[in-house]
């Protein structure tokens, strides 16, 4: 059973809600860093830490991170060198960030994307795999970037 760690700030929390609820149904170990609801203000990098953390201690989990815009968690997530996030706006781009840029954070904005198209763009993004070839070498790149010269 593949894990899933999910997280999002106050901006996120309904989405978060409906999605977790969504893969649960679907078999999937569900591990919800928060928050419950969207009444209490939380900080989207402390959420993102938190699943960056649990996804230190569990490469293999697939995680799904929810602000208002995604824009917020795409930064935070991105800043730790074993992340590869990717911010989606259809089931299209899912199955591109798995394919192309072997993603294993999915984030969203919950301004800008439907409930209906989140489910669909998580279902591709779980079901697509790493094509790798040419796009190998691409992401091994990203792995050796530590700092600019």
């Amino acid at each position: 059973m593949q894990t899933i760690l999910m997280a999002a700030d106050h901006g996120g929390a309904n989405l978060k809600n409906t999605l977790k609820a969504y893969l649960i149904e679907k078999g999937f170990e569900v591990v919800d860093y928060g928050p419950e609801n969207a009444e209490t203000a939380v900080d989207y990098p402390d959420k993102a830490y938190e699943l960056i953390k649990g996804m230190q201690a569990n490469r293999e989990a697939k995680g799904i991170l929810i602000c208002t815009s995604g824009i917020g968690m795409s930064i935070a997530a991105n800043r730790f060198p074993f992340i590869r996030g990717a911010l989606v706006l259809n089931p299209q781009m899912a199955e591109m960030a798995r394919g192309h840029n072997d993603a294993n954070v999915l984030i969203f904005g919950a301004k800008f994307i439907t409930p209906s198209k989140a489910k669909k763009c998580v279902d591709m993004f779980l079901t697509t795999d790493f094509l790798g070839g040419r796009h190998e070498r691409r992401v091994n790149k990203l792995s050796c970037i530590k700092e600019v010269k």
